[in-house]
């Protein structure tokens, strides 16, 4: 097989560099399932992935990408066989195993999971890590009784990959939407996914945080974390949920039981890493079918491999909005 080109991340005088380096398939990690990959995404844990103090990736050099979408080249599993059109998320695959930034890659048939029909291999990965994150939360508050009919729902961080596709499968779902945003300029946007009502991030950190305030959300989708998950939850309506993801706002949580034992809220933690398969089978079936938005285009700009170094390193602090996706 002749080269293929992959990003490979080394570690240097306590720096990550970054180099897009040609690699053969002896190269590649041990594996069940050989995928060459069309598409993959850019997440906020790729981001920190390229970072040394964030201590993601347990050892450099590595491949970064924590998902990818392909097609099989080969495979010893017997679930799979050449041609099968696939997508993988999370596990291991790029922070202990070479992921998804490379043309091919290897890995064990215990997480592949087949494109589920009606979603193309681009769409799986506008979708990628973010959407089945966002869609792992909208399917956990549901098992939690969580309908429309039960009032609005809050979605904060709602211009970045997980609140922004959690907004818009909501919004296709029938829910009342509000979001939460400290991108004023992106009003447009959020109201083109569906968004009923938007909010200042602000607003969601006053600056005294009362263990019960006025009830206001049926339940939230929240990526962020940190302090104004203790406010989302003191203003969360009797027996709704709240769906944590993230800790881009900290790891701190400054609240109190009242909540919990008061108002019966429900604080449900989401780990899409290790998710079990026959859950995560579930969940993708249903982000082909019934909360597929129509808006998922909308939320995708495509770059290209080479282009892929530059917008890693500038992620965290860029003001971009929705979905990256790598094609190869």
């Amino acid at each position: 097989m002749q080269p293929y080109r992959a990003l490979v991340a080394s570690l240097m005088n306590e720096e990550v560099q970054l180099a897009i380096q040609e690699q053969t398939i002896d190269d590649l990690p041990e594996g069940d399932v050989l995928i060459q990959v069309a598409y993959s995404s850019v997440n906020y844990k790729d981001a920190l992935a390229v970072r040394a103090a964030s201590r993601v990736v347990k050892s450099y050099p590595i491949v970064p990408g924590i998902d990818l979408a392909g097609t099989v080249a080969a495979s010893r599993d017997p679930r799979f066989k050449e041609g099968d059109p696939v997508l993988v998320t999370g596990y291991e695959l790029g922070v202990s195993h070479n992921g998804g930034y490379s043309e091919y890659a290897r890995v064990p048939g215990d997480w592949v999971v087949p494109l589920p029909s009606g979603l193309t291999l681009r769409e799986a990965m506008i979708y990628g890590t973010a959407g089945f994150t966002a869609a792992l939360s909208i399917h956990r508050l549901q098992a939690c009784g969580i309908s429309p009919e039960r009032g609005p729902l809050l979605v904060t961080g709602a211009t970045g990959g997980v609140g922004s596709l959690a907004l818009a499968m909501l919004a296709a779902s029938g829910y009342e939407v509000t979001a939460s945003t400290g991108k004023a300029e992106q009003r447009s946007f959020l109201e083109r996914l569906g968004a009923r009502s938007i909010i200042p991030r602000e607003e969601l950190t006053p600056e005294r945080i009362r263990p019960l305030d006025s009830q206001r959300w049926a339940g939230a989708v929240d990526p962020v974390g940190g302090r104004s998950l203790a406010y989302i939850l003191s203003t969360t309506k009797y027996g709704g949920a709240v769906a944590v993801s993230g800790l881009a706002g900290g790891a701190d949580l400054p609240a109190t039981v009242y909540p919990f034992i008061l108002r019966g809220v429900q604080l449900i933690g989401i780990d899409s890493v290790y998710c079990p398969m026959d859950e995560r089978l579930k969940v993708w079936k249903r982000m082909a079918e019934e909360w597929k938005p129509a808006v998922l285009e909308d939320l995708c700009t495509e770059i290209t491999l080479d282009q892929l170094p530059e917008r890693l390193i500038s992620f965290l602090s860029s003001q971009h909005v929705g979905r990256w996706i790598v094609r190869f």
